[in-house]
């Protein structure tokens, strides 16, 4: 759509637009090919070879690339362009590189790409903003202006003083002749207080998430990747932890998000839960929260003399009541729980219901395609309020 400026000096001329066909920019070999491989190397937790058979494959089916670009061709681009590196493992007496076998990796740039990548899917319609805060309904410390204007008391900081409307009461109040500006005449505008978050996200990696022939693992990654990126470009000032629970629970870090993948674990929930207070007590921040991806029942918990109870036969009553015991627990911290449960089993959502009303948080039954979407809701909706 172009605007028609060829007779905009005519008197006789009518503003409007000339409406033409769309055409979509043309895509390169790489760029073409580069979108598919983010997605495999995300579906793969990071595995270069197998991520590279998957796009050969789909190479031989679709005609992805030419004669003139081959997938060897993509694969030294991606190392001209910082994406992979090649590392190579001493073999031999001398332990020179020359006799080692090479290993392709992702780097850094590519782990950057893929959290980027994941951001743009689910939350597209966002737009970032370097300054990463939030306003709330509530005045307080900020630096955005709310219009509220109120007298001038000690220790108010200079900045925050509104000279315009100061002046505006000299003037009222002593004249033009005699100009003079006291401290009665000062005005302090109000500013918006800007909350900040701690956010610790919970994932599920029991051996359920891949059960069913439903691959649940790669959306939950995608989401914590989304989540960080969010966090890092849109609201610096808010902190994300991101852990992981299986038989046990141990924290990740951002950039180990595209290599996540289950294992034979059963799902001990306390610990997850355990550790995720655990980090969130060491924050400052007012507002706390936990989010919470799983798939399926507590079925592990581990004792005090190291040995791990198991059951996965239906909802274990010991280990429910040490979840509800948790989640009471996170509520006098004041610390509210959203558990995103993906599945549909009725009892398992009573579970859930239980475990929400202990710790008077929120729950939401999804599928995999809105997870993203509401996590995001959630978490917007949670900044916009003292947690309390």
């Amino acid at each position: 759509m172009t605007k028609d400026k060829n007779n905009e000096r005519n008197p006789d001329y009518k503003s409007g637009f000339i409406f033409t066909k769309h055409t979509p920019k043309e895509q390169s070999i790489f760029d073409r090919l580069f979108e598919i491989f983010q997605e495999l190397i995300t579906h793969t937790s990071g595995d270069f070879d197998e991520a590279i058979d998957w796009l050969t494959q789909l190479d031989k089916e679709y005609e992805l690339t030419t004669d003139d670009y081959t997938i060897d061709d993509f694969i030294q681009e991606l190392k001209d362009r910082g994406f992979i590196r090649e590392e190579f493992k001493p073999n031999g007496e001398n332990g020179t590189q020359d006799d080692g076998d090479g290993k392709i990796s992702i780097t850094e740039k590519l782990e950057r790409a893929l959290r980027k990548r994941a951001l743009e899917q689910i939350f597209g319609k966002i737009k970032r903003s370097g300054q990463g805060n939030h306003k709330t309904k509530y005045v307080g410390s900020g630096d955005e202006q709310s219009g509220d204007f109120r007298k001038y008391q000690f220790g108010d900081a200079l900045d925050q003083i509104s000279m315009t409307e100061s002046i505006k009461n000299a003037q009222i109040n002593n004249g033009i002749g005699d100009f003079r500006l006291t401290e009665n005449d000062l005005v302090v505008e109000e500013s918006m207080h800007k909350s900040q978050m701690s956010t610790v996200l919970m994932i599920d990696i029991s051996h359920s998430m891949i059960l069913y022939g439903e691959d649940r693992i790669t959306p939950a990654k995608k989401v914590a990747m989304a989540l960080s990126e969010l966090i890092t470009t849109r609201y610096p000032k808010d902190t994300l932890d991101i852990l992981v629970f299986g038989n046990d629970a141990w924290p990740i870090k951002i950039k180990d998000l595209p290599y996540l993948n289950v294992g034979p674990y059963h799902t001990n929930t306390v610990a997850g839960l355990e550790l995720a207070m655990d980090l969130l007590r060491r924050k400052r921040n007012t507002n706390k929260q936990i989010f919470m991806i799983t798939d399926g029942k507590p079925s592990c918990l581990r004792l005090p003399d190291g040995r791990y109870y198991k059951n996965s036969n239906g909802l274990d009553e010991y280990i429910v009541n040490k979840c509800y015991m948790m989640a009471r627990q996170a509520r006098k911290l004041h610390i509210p729980i959203t558990t995103f449960m993906i599945a549909s089993d009725p009892y398992l959502q009573q579970f859930v219901d239980a475990f929400t009303e202990a710790n008077q948080g929120k729950a939401f039954y999804t599928g995999l395609q809105g997870l993203g979407e509401m996590i995001f809701t959630d978490y917007e909706n949670n900044r916009k309020k003292k947690l309390r």
